[in-house]
């Protein structure tokens, strides 16, 4: 799995993002969704593309830095 390239299974999500796969659907699931965008391809087939996943954890990056101006 190279960061940014191609198409993801939710366990490549997990696992980049150190989180449980369960997490990850549990994201997916809440109402409205959470996480990064996915497309679901049939009920138990779901894909994230890497390059979303990426620029979703880069709208989520906290910088110290910025936030005490």
């Amino acid at each position: 799995m190279a960061e940014g390239q191609g198409w993801w299974r939710t366990d490549d999500v997990a696992r980049l993002l150190r989180v449980d796969v369960s997490t990850v659907r549990r994201w997916r699931t809440a109402s409205p969704p959470l996480g990064p965008p996915f497309v679901r391809l049939s009920d138990r087939v779901v894909l994230y593309s890497g390059s979303d996943v990426v620029q979703w954890l880069a709208e989520h990056r906290v910088d110290p830095g910025q936030s005490a101006v």
